[in-house]
Formats: structure tokens, sequence, C-alpha cells
């Protein structure tokens, strides 16, 4: 099964929390000094946005009915 997220690595007292760039699967510090959290940049960020604008992501939900007619329910 899938490990737990977002995977953690020990933190010293201190350090900021890394964990994995949902986007890129690279090393990301989340902590209010990085803007794009959870995402390690911009780029991460701008790419994962228009993958859910191009609708690549998608919300499951229920197939529509193909025998109606729109405006007939």
């Amino acid at each position: 099964m899938n490990p737990r997220w977002p995977p953690e690595q020990p933190a010293s007292a201190g350090a900021p929390r890394r964990v994995r760039c949902p986007a890129c699967g690279g090393p990301s510090v989340f902590a209010p000094t990085n803007p794009f959290r959870p995402f390690c940049s911009e780029r991460c960020r701008q790419n994962d946005l228009g993958a859910w604008a191009s609708e690549d992501f998608r919300v499951p939900g229920p197939a529509p009915d193909d025998d109606l007619e729109p405006g007939s329910g």
C-alpha cells in the first residue's frame, strides 16, 4: 500500500520539515518560508495547477445518463 503521506524525514530541533513534492517527487521544505509549499518550486505549483485546469486530474463522480436529453429532466 502507499506509505504515509506526507513522507517525513526525522527533523532535528528547529530544522524545517522536509516532504516529497507532489509534482516532481523531489524534496520540499514544508515551512512558512516556502511560499510554494507543499511544492518545491513555482514551476511545480504551476504545472499542478495546469494539470487541474486541463482536466488531467478529475474528481470521480457518477457517470451521466446517456439516454436523457438535455433539459428533459
